[in-house]
């Protein structure tokens, strides 16, 4: 049985069983203090929280290992030092491909492109292990970052849809904290092995861990109530079936709200995945720091970073969504430039505090990108806004390469790209609805 799972289990209708569903906790909580104290949630809302956070605490595992070993990476397969952006930016857009994997999720179902998604991300990263060079290594990545991503937004897709209007945002924020914890694991294993040679392969292989859960998911993972509800509406109100119609709604009928957060997304991306990107090198480069001392830090020190998740979300559904995404917006962008600037002594809690913005905000942006949109086209709307955010990320990597040759260096580059996210709390505070506490079909009703 997958660590964070429980067997699903239908309601009561009986308001006594109902409350005793309420006051069900899973075993697997105990090994998750960074949850804190959790709301009242039924049983299979516990179950789908637990089923969907086992596959993506593996896909944070192999997309953190990209920015842990990528200093070992550059040197077992031989890349310049200018062309590590470029680099970072393709595998960046591999992204892209998750969009269109997320337009049948609106088609045929959350639940078969979530367990198809697993399978295909798995054995890309296993194959990773292998490559022979800087070309073949972009592509298996390129691949393998377009379903991990599409299996990390459908999980956000998947709490949304299933948990109640007053816990969304704990549930999104949960999901995220015990997704980083797969970051966690590969910044342990990497100061265990990520000093030999060829450890990162090792790494890499070991990303086959999903494929041991893939059986439990077949028979254990539920459809979400809210699409099954939306496909007997279809049944009733037969329309032409076409792959993407969604996309053609998302545009049609809420383009104000789709183009606000698409510009907030974009800008947050360009900054915030450079400075993510090059965190582990800057460590090891300008202050010394051995992969064990990076491994070790981000696991313990993490830790407590990713909080971050738990705490916006929590933080969201008491005071608001738009106060909190406004606040860690602010924030992200004053630690990443103290971060790349920051003496030796410093670096620590600047690290953490850095995680912990970053991470909070991504739960914030997630939160806005499920709820702002109708469940027809509410996974077309995720994968239109990681398009986005990919293409936003890949551009400022981009920017960082060019900026390097102006400046002779990585720092002060990143340090300007990040000040970029300043303008984005603005944004947000005067144009993004509020959204916290209210039902999914209020926030975005079906528009016909």
């Amino acid at each position: 049985m997958p660590p964070f799972s429980d067997p699903p289990h239908k309601e009561e209708p009986s308001a006594a069983h109902a409350d005793d569903a309420r006051r069900y906790r899973p075993s697997w909580l105990l090994f998750m203090p960074f949850l804190g104290r959790p709301p009242a949630l039924t049983r299979r809302q516990w179950s789908v929280l637990g089923l969907v956070a086992s596959a993506s605490f593996f896909e944070q595992y192999d997309v953190y290992l990209f920015v842990l070993t990528l200093k070992q990476i550059q040197a077992g397969l031989q890349i310049p030092e200018a062309q590590l952006g470029l680099l970072g930016a393709v595998v960046r857009f591999g992204s892209l491909p998750a969009f269109l994997i997320l337009v049948f999720a609106d088609r045929i179902g959350r639940r078969r492109v979530l367990l198809f998604t697993i399978a295909a991300y798995t054995l890309l990263t296993a194959a990773t292990a292998f490559a022979p060079d800087v070309r073949t290594f972009v592509i298996l990545q390129f691949l393998a970052r377009a379903f991990a991503v599409a299996e990390s937004l459908l999980g956000i897709v998947v709490i949304a849809e299933e948990f109640d209007p007053a816990v969304r945002g704990w549930g999104i924020g949960a999901l995220g904290a015990i997704q980083s914890c797969g970051a966690g694991l590969a910044a342990l294993l990497f100061a265990l092995i990520g000093g030999y040679e060829n450890g990162w392969r090792a790494l890499y292989l070991i990303g086959l861990g999903p494929l041991l859960i893939l059986a439990y998911y077949r028979r254990r993972m539920p459809e979400t109530e809210r699409f099954v509800a939306h496909q007997r509406q279809r049944e009733l109100h037969p329309e032409p079936q076409l792959l993407f119609a969604p996309l053609k709604e998302l545009f049609r009928r809420y383009p104000r709200r789709f183009a606000l957060l698409a510009v907030v997304v974009f800008i947050f991306a360009a900054a915030a995945a450079v400075a993510d990107f090059f965190a582990s090198k800057y460590l090891q480069d300008v202050h010394g720091w051995t992969p064990r001392g990076v491994g070790l830090l981000t696991v313990f020190a993490g830790a407590f970073a990713v909080v971050g998740n738990t705490f916006a979300g929590w933080l969201s559904d008491r005071i608001g969504r738009k106060r909190v995404t406004v606040g860690f917006l602010f924030a992200e962008a004053i630690c990443a430039v103290a971060y790349y600037n920051a003496p030796s002594f410093l670096i620590v809690p600047l690290w953490l505090l850095m995680i912990f913005t970053l991470l909070g905000t991504g739960v914030m942006l997630a939160a806005y990108g499920a709820e702002l949109f109708p469940t027809s086209y509410r996974s077309t709307a995720a994968g239109a806004r990681v398009a986005i955010a990919t293409v936003g990320a890949s551009l400022g990597l981009l920017l960082e390469s060019l900026l390097f040759h102006s400046f002779g260096s990585h720092w002060p580059a990143i340090s300007l790209l990040a000040s970029l996210t300043l303008i984005t709390p603005l944004i947000v505070a005067f144009t993004f609805p509020e959204t916290s506490g209210r039902p999914l079909e209020e926030i975005a009703p079906e528009r016909r």
